[in-house]
């Protein structure tokens, strides 16, 4: 997840030019901006709470509100969870680029900050697994999202950066790193290019330090480690980041991690053993595809063209092949089979270069050109502190 997902000067990179670099440099641009989103609405730093109505069922929008205060949820899905990004200096010259999260607590139905360095929900939105201070950490949390306490601590003995839950909520991967993969550090300096093209000056740069994988049985606590280091590859100083988590597969049936050496990814079992299966079209999208409940369709990246039509490929699982397009500039998270949640920019403001940063979140439908606001609008801003990313979770 990365990146976040989460900046060099100069020219920011425009959401509506495809890089054809490796998608260590992709992942740069959606890091640092996910697609921005505006509809003929108020902006999104309003105070109170308007509903919106749609044909999807247990529809819950909030338009006016920026990060959401309130519960966000459509169909199958919620968002469970956001985060911010901050920049904090270390001493001898570190920095830490940490994620500072919000949690949706269904006593107070509102999200609330959190002091947990990272966090992922379970599916059915009860329990979230989480790691604390600085990472990499020593145990992973079970929390209950009812009472607001960890139930159960896993320890374990390589201290691990990231956690995910497997899609049944039965298992975690979690990666392990020797240092913290979201750490800058001086003995590992990037130098940035001057204003003018010119010699640029060294930075704290992210070092590669992760050793492999924990796979959790979540009731037992039994925990198996496979030692997959991080590959020695200068690509990482372009993404900005030491995180090279590890992912659940669609099925649950594979791990996988993002290629920085080219588009792809590499797959592997729980055991971590490489898996040599035959590259995908669907590995190459990036953010990676999420997939319709009924595993008949999954998310594919911005179509849009020329004429300035701000649209997103729906793609057969099988095959690759578009199945359609839908309003939206990046698919999140499907509510059900027909709809997916997105962020999309306002057509009538939307241009490269300009408006693109400005988000909202919509609920779209493969069979219509009708959207309905979810959220209020993210400033079109890039960079700045207060940017928001949403997490969805399976309710």
């Amino acid at each position: 997840m990365p990146r976040s997902d989460d900046s060099a000067e100069g020219e920011r990179p425009s959401l509506f030019r495809r890089r054809s670099r490796s998608l260590a440099l992709a992942a740069v641009v959606v890091v640092a901006a996910v697609v921005g989103v505006s509809l003929a609405l108020t902006g999104g730093d309003s105070e109170g709470g308007s509903e919106s109505e749609s044909e999807v069922a247990d529809v819950v929008a909030h338009p006016d509100q920026s990060p959401p205060r309130e519960l966000i949820a459509a169909g199958q899905v919620a968002l469970s969870a956001y985060y911010t990004t901050k920049l904090v200096q270390q001493p001898g010259g570190d920095a830490v680029n940490g994620r500072e999260w919000s949690l949706y607590d269904a006593a107070a139905k509102r999200y609330e900050k959190t002091d947990w360095a990272w966090l992922d929900v379970a599916p059915g939105m009860k329990t979230a697994a989480v790691l604390e201070g600085d990472l990499p950490a020593g145990r992973i949390g079970l929390l209950n999202l009812s009472t607001g306490k960890v139930e159960r601590w896993i320890k374990v003995d390589k201290g691990v950066g990231g956690v995910q839950f497997s899609p049944d909520g039965e298992r975690l991967v979690a990666t392990a790193y020797d240092d913290n993969p979201d750490g800058l550090f001086r003995d590992a300096p990037v130098r940035m290019d001057g204003a003018d093209g010119g010699e640029g000056k060294e930075m704290p740069g992210p070092k590669q330090s992760r050793t492999g994988f924990y796979v959790i049985d979540v009731d037992s606590g039994r925990a198996r480690f496979s030692e997959r280091p991080a590959k020695k590859d200068s690509l990482a100083a372009m993404v900005g980041t030491g995180r090279q988590d590890f992912s659940w597969s669609l099925d649950g049936k594979l791990l996988w991690e993002q290629r920085l050496d080219q588009p792809g990814r590499n797959y592997y079992d729980v055991n971590g053993g490489l898996k040599p299966l035959p590259q995908q079209k669907t590995d190459q999208i990036f953010p990676p595809v999420v997939a319709s409940p009924d595993g008949e369709l999954v998310t594919g990246g911005f179509a849009g063209g020329e004429d300035g039509e701000i649209v997103s490929a729906v793609l057969d699982a099988k095959t690759g092949k578009r199945s359609g397009v839908v309003p939206g500039q990046q698919l999140l998270a499907w509510a059900d089979d027909t709809h997916l949640i997105a962020w999309r920019c306002d057509p009538g403001q939307c241009r490269p270069g300009k408006g693109e940063f400005r988000n909202q979140l919509i609920l779209v439908g493969l069979d219509s050109d009708e959207v309905t606001p979810l959220s209020g609008f993210r400033k079109a801003e890039m960079d700045y502190a207060g940017r928001w990313t949403p997490v969805f979770t399976r309710r």
